[in-house]
């Protein structure tokens, strides 16, 4: 059958489509930019038909209709691979819950691990001459997420950029169950936070150790933000990119002419991710671009593929740090913040990597709700805290006042140095902590 007449013979309404969900059934929204409005709102019209319908998805950047039904959590909740600010208050309104995830097992959880998924229903590109939608700015697992659905429903945006990549990051139409046109439907934003000045002297600290040729993982927030400008202005050169996330200040470095990929041993000249989230000026850039490459997660983060890469360096934060050396990047205490996602891959996968470094960064201190100054850096993690990174994996820590490295070091001199770039208002009470902990020596502070 010609790809056209395909096209034409599953096009339907959503309101058509969305009425093959049922109770009690596991449905998956995809990803990020990829979850679906139209299909949504349609299904959140059944809600009084539907009990039970147990929903996956992530990083959401709107609430979606099915949660804002009469008595929600009896037709429909919510299971993250990684919480956004909106899906904590989801949480909080008990609709929502985390699933604990190493990012780069994501596909192998989908074919293996999870319950087996009705109806899967998420964004796409338009089609292709060939007939393939792209996944877009979401190829991380959704050729998985496929794999294991019964019944699957593509929503066509024509803003979601087309995304180029290998045979993982599309889907035929003759492997689609049912097609739902999207009409005026701009692609969510969700620009990094402005950095601070306190990011602005981390980022200084963290590019200062930046070498020509390297290969470069960035997280999200203000931070990366700030060293991203921090390159595109800097003399840095001949730059690659290997990440999980594509963020806006990557095409500000590219844009400036530091990423070529010339020195990358694998997908040369490639700028590789597995997602895409950021703003319009992002998804443009990433759109049929050939100097980027979407792939799957469980390649963009598998640490031996990281390790192939030289002078690799990964930059991520954090939420508080131990003074054993404990990285909590995920929760306060016992609220759950956002996930675990790819931050351990990339800090494996970096110190693999010859010459290549990871940098976990963050403010010495936070201000609760309270309004209390508190450092982040701890005797303890907060009781409940998740460690994200254990002890034996980080390499460097960063804060406005410093930066340390945790290799090699004894429990004593992990202390020392920890405490050496906490804020000076903490530092004599965490000498006396460690000191109660038995990780201080008498001769340390002189």
């Amino acid at each position: 059958m010609d790809h056209l007449q395909e096209y034409k013979r599953k096009l339907c309404t959503a309101e058509q489509a969305v009425s093959v969900v049922q109770s009690g059934d596991w449905i998956d929204y995809g990803w990020c930019a990829c979850t679906p409005e139209t299909l949504d709102r349609a299904l959140a019209e059944r809600w009084q038909e539907l009990h039970d319908v147990k929903v996956r998805g992530s990083v959401l950047t709107f609430r979606p209709a099915i949660f804002s039904v009469p008595d929600t959590a009896e037709h429909f909740t919510w299971h993250s691979w990684h919480l956004s600010g909106l899906e904590r208050k989801l949480m909080d309104e008990g609709i929502a819950w985390y699933i604990p995830l190493r990012y780069s097992e994501l596909p192998r959880y989908y074919r293996e691990e999870v319950e087996p998924i009705h109806v899967a229903l998420f964004q796409v590109a338009p089609m292709d001459d060939e007939g393939y939608f792209s996944f877009g700015l979401n190829a991380s697992h959704l050729q998985a997420l496929c794999e294991r659905a019964e019944i699957i429903i593509v929503e066509v945006n024509p803003n979601h950029p087309y995304c180029f990549g290998g045979e993982a990051t599309k889907i035929h139409v003759s492997d689609v169950d049912y097609i739902v046109e999207a009409v005026d439907q701009p692609l969510r934003q969700l620009p990094a936070a402005a950095a601070s000045d306190i990011d602005r002297k981390i980022a200084e600290l963290v590019v200062s150790q930046i070498p020509n040729g390297a290969c470069l993982q960035l997280g999200i927030g203000g931070m990366p933000n700030a060293v991203g400008s921090l390159i595109a202005h800097s003399d840095l050169k001949d730059l690659g990119v290997h990440t999980e996330m594509y963020v806006d200040a990557f095409v500000d470095i590219a844009m400036a002419g530091k990423i070529n990929g010339s020195h990358k041993s694998i997908d040369r000249g490639k700028q590789v991710y597995a997602f895409g989230m950021g703003t319009k000026k992002l998804y443009d850039y990433l759109h049929r671009n050939p100097e980027c490459m979407a792939a799957t997660v469980d390649y963009t983060n598998d640490a031996r593929t990281i390790a192939q890469l030289e002078n690799f360096i990964s930059i991520n934060n954090a939420v508080e740090v131990d003074l054993f050396g404990q990285v909590n990047a995920e929760s306060s205490g016992l609220r759950h913040i956002s996930g675990s996602g790819g931050q351990l891959d990339f800090v494996l996968g970096a110190y693999l990597s010859k010459g290549g470094k990871s940098f976990i960064c963050c403010s010495s201190t936070m201000t609760d709700k309270n309004g209390n100054v508190r450092s982040r850096i701890r005797p303890t993690l907060m009781e409940g805290s998740i460690v994200t990174d254990t002890r034996c994996n980080l390499h460097y820590l960063v804060t406005e006042y410093g930066m340390v490295n945790m290799k090699g070091a004894s429990t004593w001199q992990r202390a020392e140095r920890l405490i050496s770039v906490a804020h000076p208002d903490f530092r004599d009470q965490l000498v006396a902590d460690a000191q109660k902990m038995k990780i201080w020596r008498q001769s340390n502070k002189r």
